[in-house]
C-alpha cells in the first residue's frame, strides 16, 4: 500500500464546538486543496488506510500501541468470554477487561480519538471526490464511505449500550461532514441507520469497479459484506439473506461456490491475509509496519514466554478451549492454538477454578499426573489426594472430583514445564495476529472474510425460518475445519447439549470468529447473558446484556470540550 506523502495540518485547531479529534493534527488536506489537486486524493485515501493501523501520539503523552486495531480488537473482545487475562498489567486495557474503564484511560481516548480522525479524513475526501471524474474517482469515493460507515459502526457498539436494548438510547456524535459546528450524541437508531445509508452509497460507487490492490484495499465486496453484518444486528434477516446472495451472484444453494469462498488452508489463512481468497478486507501491514510489544499479536502469543518477544499474557479461556477439545481434529485450533513449554513426558495437568474469598478465581494447577488406563488421574493438592475421574456428557467427555466435599469440574490437558504458567494461569497461546512474513508480532488484522459472511447467513436463515438452509451454512464451515457436520442420523446436535438450533449457530461462530471482536456483540445483540465463570482476572459473574457497564465509558477529553453526557454506570 503506498505510504501517505502529503501529510498537511488542518485548520481544526480554530474551530470551536469540535469533538477531540479536529484539536488535533490530522493525515488529510482540506475538501478545498484536493479540489484544486484532485490527484492527492489518492494520496489522502490512502493516508485513511494508515491511520487505522498507524501508531500516533495523543497529546503528546503516548504512542506505543496506540492503534485503532489494536485499541478495537482488544475493546470489543475484551468484554466477552474468549480470553482470559492472568495478571494485572501496566496497559490499562486490564480494565475493559474487568468491566472498570474509566474515562481516562488511553484505551478509551485514543479509540474515540482515532475514530474521529478517520471519519473527519474519509468526509474531506466525500466532499472534494467528484464521482464523474473517473472510475478511481468513483471508487475512492466508496471507499471513504465505507470508512465513515465501519468508524461509526464500531463506536456505537463500543460506547452505547446494544441494539437490542433499544433504538433510542443515547449514541455517538454522527459526523456526516467537515462541518463541527454542532456536537451531540445521535440516538443509536439514528447512527445505525446512517451506517446502511452509507454502505449503500459504498457499494453503489464501488460496483462493477475494480479495487485498488490487494485484501488491504476497500472494494464493493466489502461494503456488501459489512451491509450483512449490519442487517444482522438490526434484525433485517430478508436482507441479511438477500445481500449475501447478491455477493454469490445469485448462486445461494451452491455449496461448491460457497465454499470455494474458503480458505482451504486455514493454517495460512491469518498470516496471508492481503491475499488469502477468502478475506475481504484486511487492515494490511507490510514487514516494515511491525509494532513490536506495541502491536496486537504480542497480547497473545510469543515464541519466548512472557515478556520476551511478546508479552504473551492473554489465553483462551477455560471454556473456549474446551469447546474446541471437543474435536481435537478441528483445523481451526490445530492452525492457531500453542501450548508454551509442554514437555512432552506423557503425563497430563490438572487444573480448575479456585474460589479464595475473591472476585476473581485463581487456578489450582498439578502438574506431571499419570493418566490412567481407564482415563482417571490420582493427585495430590494441597496434602490432600484426589481422583479426576472422566464422565461422558452430552457426548463429550469431562472430568471431576470431589474438592471441598463437593462435586467439582477439573480440566486434564498436556503438561507444562513451569515456564507454560503465567500466575498459575496455563499459557495457552492463540496466534491469528501473529507470524505474518515470519515475524512473530506482524499481522494483517481480517475487518471483513466469507467465514463471518457465511455465518451471517447462516442465523438470518435461521431467524427468517429455514431451518434446513441454516445448518447448511453452518457445515460448510465445520467441513472447512474439518469436522462432523450436523446431520439427523449419527451426528445430532440435539444429542450434544444443544437447546436449539440458535444455540449451535452461535457456538459454530464462536469457534470461527473468535479473537476476532465478534462474541461481546453476538451474544447481546441476541439478548443472552455473558457467562465470565471462569478462571482469570476477573469477576465471577454473569452478565446480562443490559448491564450498565458494558458500553465504555465517552473520554474525559470530549466532556471537556463537548457536554455530550456521560454512559451511566
Amino acid at each position: 500500500m503506498k505510504k501517505i506523502f502529503l501529510i498537511l495540518s488542518l485548520v481544526a485547531m480554530g474551530l470551536s464546538s469540535c469533538t477531540i479529534e479536529e484539536h488535533f493534527r490530522t493525515d488529510t488536506m482540506t475538501s478545498a486543496q484536493l479540489k484544486e489537486d484532485p490527484s492527492a486524493a489518492v494520496y489522502t485515501t490512502d493516508g485513511v488506510y494508515s491511520l487505522f493501523k498507524d501508531e500516533l501520539q495523543y497529546k503528546n503523552t503516548y504512542a506505543s500501541g496506540n492503534t485503532y486495531v489494536r485499541h478495537f480488537f482488544q475493546m470489543a473482545e475484551y468484554r466477552a468470554d474468549n480470553v482470559v487475562l492472568s495478571g494485572i498489567t501496566s496497559d490499562p486495557f486490564s480494565y475493559a477487561f474487568t468491566y472498570d474503564d474509566n474515562s481516562t484511560m488511553n484505551n478509551n481516548q485514543g479509540f474515540w480519538w482515532l475514530a474521529y480522525k478517520i471519519i473527519y479524513s474519509a468526509n474531506s475526501n466525500i466532499e472534494a471526490l467528484d464521482e464523474n471524474a473517473s472510475d478511481e474517482a468513483s471508487h475512492m469515493k466508496g471507499e471513504n464511505y465505507f470508512f465513515r460507515a465501519l468508524a461509526h459502526f464500531n463506536l456505537v457498539n463500543i460506547f452505547a449500550k446494544p441494539l437490542s436494548c433499544g433504538k433510542d438510547n443515547p449514541g455517538v456524535v454522527l459526523r456526516l461532514s467537515t462541518d463541527c459546528s454542532v456536537t451531540e450524541r445521535a440516538t443509536v437508531g439514528q447512527v445505525y441507520e446512517q451506517v446502511v445509508a452509507d454502505l449503500q452509497e459504498a457499494a453503489r460507487l464501488m460496483k462493477g469497479k475494480s479495487a485498488r490492490g490487494d485484501k488491504g484495499y476497500v472494494s464493493y465486496e466489502a461494503a456488501m459484506g459489512l451491509l450483512s453484518r449490519v442487517y444482522l444486528y438490526l434484525e433485517e434477516y430478508d436482507k441479511v439473506i438477500e445481500t449475501v446472495n447478491t455477493m454469490l451472484t445469485g448462486s445461494p444453494s451452491d455449496y461448491g461456490k460457497i465454499a470455494s469462498k474458503l480458505d482451504s488452508n486455514y493454517s495460512t489463512l491469518f498470516t496471508n491475509a492481503r491475499t488469502s481468497g477468502e478475506v475481504i478486507w484486511c487492515v494490511a501491514h507490510t514487514a516494515t509496519e511491525d509494532k513490536g510489544t506495541g502491536s496486537l499479536g504480542s497480547m497473545y502469543y510469543s515464541p519466548t514466554g512472557t515478556g520476551g518477544v511478546g508479552w504473551c499474557e492473554h489465553y483462551y479461556s477455560d471454556t473456549l478451549l474446551e469447546l474446541f477439545e471437543r474435536y481435537p481434529e478441528d483445523k481451526r485450533q490445530i492452525a492457531q492454538y500453542e501450548l508454551y513449554d509442554t514437555t512432552n513426558d506423557g503425563l497430563v495437568m490438572v487444573h480448575w477454578p479456585l474460589d479464595e474469598g475473591g472476585a476473581f478465581r485463581n487456578n489450582a494447577v498439578v502438574r506431571g499426573v499419570t493418566q490412567n488406563a481407564d482415563g482417571t488421574c490420582n493427585f495430590t493438592y494441597s496434602g490432600k489426594s484426589y481422583v479426576a475421574t472422566p464422565e461422558v456428557i452430552n457426548g463429550y467427555t469431562e472430568y471431576f472430583i470431589t474438592y471441598e466435599g463437593a462435586k467439582t469440574k477439573v480440566y486434564v490437558r498436556p503438561n507444562v514445564g513451569l515456564k507454560g504458567l503465567r500466575n498459575n494461569y496455563p499459557i495457552y497461546m492463540q496466534k491469528k495476529y501473529s507470524n505474518q512474513d515470519g515475524l512473530s508480532n506482524l499481522s494483517s488484522p481480517i475487518i471483513l472474510r466469507w467465514g463471518e459472511i457465511v455465518l451471517n447467513r447462516a442465523e438470518a436463515r435461521l431467524k427468517a425460518g429455514d431451518e434446513a438452509g441454516a445448518l447448511a451454512d453452518v457445515n460448510v464451515i465445520r467441513t472447512r475445519a474439518g469436522i462432523p457436520v450436523w446431520n439427523d442420523t449419527d451426528h445430532r446436535w440435539q444429542d450434544h447439549g444443544y437447546a436449539n438450533l440458535l444455540e449451535v449457530v452461535l457456538a459454530e461462530r464462536r469457534l470461527e470468529l473468535c479473537f476476532e471482536g465478534h462474541r461481546a456483540f453476538d451474544t447481546w445483540r441476541n439478548k443472552m447473558s455473558m457467562d465470565r465463570r471462569f478462571a482469570g482476572l476477573h469477576t465471577w459473574e454473569v452478565v446480562e446484556y443490559t448491564d450498565n457497564r458494558i458500553p465504555y465509558q465517552i473520554p474525559q477529553d470530549e466532556l471537556n470540550v463537548n457536554d455530550i453526557g456521560q454512559n451511566p454506570r
